[in-house]
């Protein structure tokens, strides 16, 4: 398969097929004409690279767990992993904490300024955003 149908399937631009290239987390294999044909491995690739994505992976994360994929297994490379996937927990949980709650946060809102309640509610409603505010804002997001 050419870049263009490969990057069509995965609903993609070719230029960020060709990023992946560049950052060696995707490598096609390469005809004589120097022409690039992605093969089934290519797609299991940008399958885990999708999937790795939308679970909050960074690019330099998923290089990492690519690397370590590759490599003999051992302890060192599955320590070096469960390292990492450890570390990207404790992240995923942060992010459910926080968006939990916003959740509360704009539920609250809802109920204060629903069936036209929001002058009677400003005073509480400027406060719960600023607490929520605080709470980001010492977060760091």
């Amino acid at each position: 398969m050419k870049i263009k149908e490969f990057a069509q399937k995965y609903r993609m631009q070719a230029d960020t097929i060709r990023f992946y290239e560049k950052e060696n987390i995707l490598k096609p294999k390469r005809r004589e004409n120097g022409y690039r044909e992605y093969d089934e491995e290519c797609e299991k690739q940008i399958q885990l690279i999708i999937v790795l994505k939308e679970l909050g992976f960074t690019l330099k994360e998923i290089q990492r767990l690519l690397i370590l994929r590759n490599e003999a297994i051992s302890t060192s490379c599955n320590n070096s992993t469960v390292s990492l996937l450890e570390e990207k927990i404790i992240n995923l949980e942060e992010k459910i904490q926080f968006y939990q709650q916003a959740l509360n946060v704009v539920q609250t809102l809802k109920e204060l300024v629903k069936e036209e309640k929001y002058l009677e509610n400003k005073e509480v409603i400027e406060e719960l955003i600023l607490l929520f505010f605080k709470s980001v804002h010492e977060r760091g997001m």
